[in-house]
């Protein structure tokens, strides 16, 4: 009896070091592209002028002025537990009669998921987005905020609480929410069609067409939040002792009204462009990895 209830337990562990390594793979892959993002989200607010600015311009300026395009990656933590939930869920409301939920079912837990996981993983997550932005700081010819991970953990405490840690969470995971139901409710649901209509079988062509289906949905849904919460994560307190948005509304209203409706999908494309490749790494990573330990296709 106590050798069969270990035995969820021992899966679910393996489940989690494998997500956690193949989000390594993907991050380590992928991280220069989503520094470009965060840097061309942050350029309207962090320049005096308003200049039209690519996504080249923004990668371009980054390694001539810092040298490269690397920085500290918070998916390793926050990975795991959103896809290693997402099965949990789905497993609980899946029943021998019914072994196939509805998409929008998957939608709904893919999002619940990803707000448990994006709650556990925000302080690590702030501290990356502070790094990212500093690093504009340095090309403007001013002093970076901090001088590492450490230091910006520390600062972020001592000027700003605990609940500093935690600044723009709500952003967070109002974006967690919807890039989760367009991540793993969709590549979920991909997969079972392709190999639903013998498009391919349970392989890696499978895999890379449900990545990409999935990098697409999550980007179109998540870009205004990822926006909203890239700003409000890197604010900090301005010399008049007050921050510059009050919330996530107060976001999204100043952002339309001063750069238009479409600066909510600032940085789509480095978005589209680090999400697709990330799937792809990731998912295929996670999938291969399960097949060679002995677990069932996710």
């Amino acid at each position: 009896m106590a050798q069969q209830q270990s035995q969820p337990r021992y899966k679910a562990v393996n489940k989690i070091a494998l997500a956690s390594l193949s989000a390594m793979v993907a991050e380590t892959t992928t991280f220069p592209i989503d520094i470009t993002k965060t840097r061309l989200q942050l350029h309207s607010i962090s320049l005096l002028t308003t200049r039209p600015i690519s996504a080249f311009q923004v990668a371009a300026d980054i390694v001539r002025n810092e040298g490269g395009l690397q920085n500290l990656p918070a998916g390793p933590v926050y990975t795991p537990i959103r896809t290693v939930g997402y099965e949990q869920l789905r497993h609980a409301f899946t029943t021998d009669d019914n072994n196939s939920l509805s998409l929008p079912s998957k939608a709904l837990i893919g999002g619940v998921s990803g707000v448990i996981a994006q709650v556990v993983a925000s302080p690590a997550d702030l501290v990356k987005v502070r790094m990212q932005a500093d690093g504009q700081k340095v090309n403007q010819g001013l002093q970076p905020r901090y001088t590492g991970p450490l230091n910006a953990l520390n600062k972020i405490i001592k000027t700003e609480g605990l609940k500093g840690l935690w600044r723009g969470v709500f952003p967070n995971i109002q974006r967690a929410f919807l890039v989760n139901m367009g991540e793993l409710a969709c590549y979920d649901h991909a997969k079972k069609f392709i190999i639903h209509n013998q498009i391919a079988n349970d392989n890696i062509f499978a895999h890379t067409l449900a990545s990409m289906m999935s990098g697409l949905s999550a980007t179109t849904i998540s870009c205004p939040a990822d926006v909203v919460k890239t700003r409000m994560m890197n604010q900090a307190i301005g010399e008049d002792g007050k921050f510059r948005y009050r919330n996530s509304y107060d976001c999204v209203v100043k952002t339309v009204k001063f750069e238009g409706f479409r600066a909510l999908w600032k940085g789509f494309f480095p978005t589209w462009a680090r999400l697709g490749p990330w799937q792809f790494v990731f998912w295929v990573s996670y999938e291969k990895f399960r097949f060679v330990v002995g677990l069932p296709s996710f």
